[in-house]
């Protein structure tokens, strides 16, 4: 299996290849030093918001850091997986987000972040958890969170230049506009290429995570039973808490969005219906063959995360 860092770096390779084959199609239609003045300008407002992007975070799920004194039990749980993982110990904070979640965000290694919402501390076990600690230390580690906003950076740049020509192009003469029109629909089009590949990007690093948490000594029964509390637990949020979420979701441990969908697949595999998955569930499912319908299938490419039922699947395989 290739890495998480090589196939990250592959598809920072395409998305770039894409992006000089849009400069080559805009470059056709306008002169090059406008069209590199602007992107010029997108990058230097992209990276201002790369510089900027943890405290949007920190206001946007409302963290608040705690001390070891503050809260013993969250913090020595983040300070034992951090050094599992042989990584810095990252700041340790708490949400005041009532949906049950977990993310993890900084610039990279020593700048990391880990934190938990208020509403998944009293969802899960201690073992549930850690484990679910230990995938986002795992993010930390493979340094994905990082990438991930590099990659990030080249549909949002595209999404811009379709903007500006589809809306606010030259339309002096006919000709002109049709050329803006044209150059605005072919930057639209490598965006939505770009879009998926990011998509793509971010649901492998979630199995690397997974298989991350495992390596760094927790059980997959326990991060697949909190992986199923977080996706039951989500489902009986209210609409208006998870649209609250709906633009941070990339950071979380599973979609909430998609919570009630996934709820009615994750149910038959739990075949006591004591509300978790443990050993036995987990290795029943090992040998089963779950199949996606073609709605799921569309749903999960245009989805941050995997879909859950091939997810916990994947943790199986792990036992």
């Amino acid at each position: 299996m290739f890495s998480l860092q090589f196939r990250l770096w592959l598809m920072m390779t395409i998305l770039f290849g894409i992006i000089y084959a849009a400069v080559v199609v805009v470059g056709q239609f306008m002169g090059l030093s406008n069209f590199y003045f602007y992107l010029g300008i997108s990058i230097a407002l992209m990276f201002f918001q790369y510089l900027i992007g943890p405290k949007i975070v920190e206001w946007s799920m409302g963290v608040k850091y705690v001390t070891r004194e503050q809260n013993p039990k969250l913090y020595q749980m983040v300070e034992d997986q951090a050094s599992r993982a042989g990584i810095p110990m990252p700041k340790v904070g708490i949400s005041q987000m009532a949906i049950p979640n977990a993310f993890a965000f900084g610039r990279g290694i020593s700048d990391g972040r880990v934190c938990v919402t208020k509403g998944i501390v009293s969802l899960l076990n201690d073992q549930e958890l850690r484990a679910v600690i230990g995938h986002e230390i795992s993010h930390l580690r493979n340094r994905d969170v990082l990438t991930i906003t590099l990659l990030s950076i080249i549909p949002m740049i595209l999404y811009r230049i379709a903007w500006q020509f589809l809306f606010f192009g030259n339309r002096r003469s006919s000709r002109d506009g049709a050329n803006t029109a044209l150059i605005g629909l072919a930057a639209f089009l490598f965006y939505f290429l770009t879009n998926l590949l990011v998509l793509y990007a971010s649901r492998i690093r979630e199995y690397f995570a997974d298989k991350g948490s495992v390596e760094l000594g927790n059980r997959p029964e326990s991060l697949a039973s909190a992986l199923y509390k977080l996706v039951y637990g989500s489902a009986r949020m209210p609409r208006e808490a998870v649209q609250e979420a709906e633009g941070m979701k990339a950071f979380f441990v599973n979609d909430p969005s998609n919570a009630r969908n996934e709820i009615k697949e994750l149910s038959q595999i739990d075949y006591d219906r004591n509300g978790s998955i443990d050993a036995g569930e987990l290795a029943l499912l090992r040998n089963a063959h779950p199949r996606l319908s073609s709605s799921e299938k569309m749903m999960e490419l245009l989805s941050t995360h995997p879909n859950m039922l091939k997810r916990i699947k994947h943790l199986s395989s792990l036992s």
